[in-house]
């Protein structure tokens, strides 16, 4: 298993430089890696869809934050590393976006 200030690395890279989460198919497609190297079924989905409209910056970050922890703690952690760091900067939805 990594080890906890990888998390909290990863973590603080998905808020460096005002970003949020990634944009809601770049995060379906990291949620369906989530479920499929982990073997969970039961994993909250991201705030897409409907739910991307409706729902503030706030609980996007949460979701997000649940869904890397979720990875660390069910031996995902490094693809889940991998897909998040392999983003474009463009892949990512901003504070300032909107």
């Amino acid at each position: 298993m990594n080890n906890e200030s990888e998390l909290e690395s990863l973590l603080a890279y998905c808020q460096a430089d005002g970003r949020v989460c990634p944009l809601p198919n770049i995060w379906n497609n990291l949620w369906k890696l989530i479920k499929r190297t982990t073997g969970k079924e039961d994993i909250p989905a991201p705030l897409i869809l409907a739910a991307w409209y409706d729902t503030p910056i706030l609980p996007k970050m949460l979701r997000l934050r649940e869904h890397v922890e979720i990875a660390y703690e069910n031996g995902a952690f490094d693809q889940v590393k991998t897909f998040l760091m392999s983003l474009e900067e463009g892949d990512w939805y901003h504070l300032t976006d909107d």
